[in-house]
């Protein structure tokens, strides 16, 4: 290449770094942005000692899930301190069993709840807790079994074998041992519990014949209450017998599908008891109606979930507040994972609703909203 051609390439190549630097210096216009807003992101900082509420106020300097968990807590500590609000608490999965329980009672004897709408299951392992019975830690995946070994100890190490999933559940099926992830209950605790509603909840409601599930979670909750002051129980009487002596309502529309339900009706064969369903959407929409203003708390999904929200459809007015925990994704349509901004598009949340989506789950994500809630009202 001649030097001329190198004198040509070389101007080029300047002539061209001169025109983007004058496009950048002086031409440049700034796009007008509606959507974004000069907000730079920082970086958390944790440190020895720190509390929860400071713990979660530093997760807003963040992005993805920590901003989300921000702002969830801002929204349900400003939902409690409003006075004029009614909170309305859903609770799905398997939260009792798994060591939220006191968590919730507490929540309802310091009256941050109005209504509790909640699973058989969860209550009716609230009941074996409130009368004697406990879960205990297990696993949920079957590890080396040492009773199993086998190889040679000159070789210097001992060989374990694994049993497998199935083998590992096989074998608590053997053991009369019930297994909830990583929890275990022994099966003695559910005849415990049959012996409790056979013996102290049912027979009162029989007088009554057809009763509410709401009637049924009250005489649940005075049984509990009083069988675990009577027996001495250790552990806290729990969550119906907290929502009994705090007046509070509990809901359970899919009652039939617990060994409580089964119970029930088991003990509607022989006798006069038996539920009727429809009776409670009255005082729950009632209550609604009459709220001032109303603010949900949704651990889960499922049913609780759905009947909490869609009482909204009857009354004049909507949710203002909303905060959900799930870990089901929006994408497949389903209830668990819907976002509350679709819910508003039913009528369940005004249109200028403060709400807030947690993913994660929620034995983590709970205990940290509600301390950091406390430690705001506090």
């Amino acid at each position: 290449m001649s030097d001329h051609d190198d004198a040509h390439d070389g101007g080029h190549e300047d002539g061209g770094h001169e025109g983007d630097a004058h496009e950048h210096d002086g031409g440049y216009e700034m796009p007008e942005r509606e959507e974004f807003e000069h907000n730079p992101l920082g970086h958390a900082e944790v440190s020895a000692g720190m509390t929860v509420g400071e713990l979660v106020q530093q997760y807003g300097h963040a992005g993805i899930g920590a901003a989300d968990v921000h702002e969830a807590a801002d929204i349900y500590a400003e939902m409690l301190a409003d006075e004029d609000c009614t909170v309305f608490m859903s609770l799905a999965g398997a939260m009792v069993p798994t060591g939220m329980r006191k968590i919730v009672s507490d929540l309802i004897r310091d009256g941050h709840v109005d209504a509790l709408v909640t699973t058989g299951a969860n209550l009716t392992h609230d009941a074996i807790e409130a009368i004697g019975g406990k879960h205990h830690h297990g696993r949920a995946h079957p590890g080396p079994s040492s009773s199993h070994s086998h190889g040679s100890q000159e070789h210097g190490s001992e060989h374990h074998c694994e049993k497998t999933p199935r083998e590992h559940d096989e074998t608590l099926r053997d053991e009369e041992v019930d297994r909830i992830y990583n929890v275990y209950l022994p099966q003695e605790h559910f005849a415990l519990f049959e012996s409790h509603l056979r013996d102290e909840v049912f027979p009162p409601l029989e007088e009554e014949g057809a009763v509410s599930i709401e009637r049924l979670c009250r005489e649940l909750g005075r049984a509990n209450s009083e069988v675990n002051e009577r027996e001495g129980i250790e552990e806290d009487a729990g969550v119906a017998a907290a929502a009994y002596e705090s007046d509070v309502p509990i809901y359970c529309p899919a009652v039939q599908d617990s060994v409580l339900g089964l119970q029930a009706w088991m003990y509607s064969q022989t006798s006069a008891f038996t539920l009727d369903a429809l009776s409670d959407m009255t005082p729950l929409t009632d209550l609604a109606y009459d709220a001032d203003k109303a603010g949900c708390l949704l651990v889960g999904g499922g049913v609780p979930k759905n009947f909490t929200l869609q009482t909204m459809l009857v009354t004049p007015g909507a949710y203002d507040y909303g905060v959900q925990i799930t870990m089901d994704p929006a994408a497949t349509g389903g209830l668990s994972g819907a976002t509350l901004d679709e819910a508003r598009s039913w009528g369940k949340l005004e249109k200028d609703a403060r709400n807030a989506t947690i993913l994660g789950d929620a034995t983590i994500m709970l205990p940290l909203l509600v301390a950091s809630a406390r430690e705001r009202l506090a």
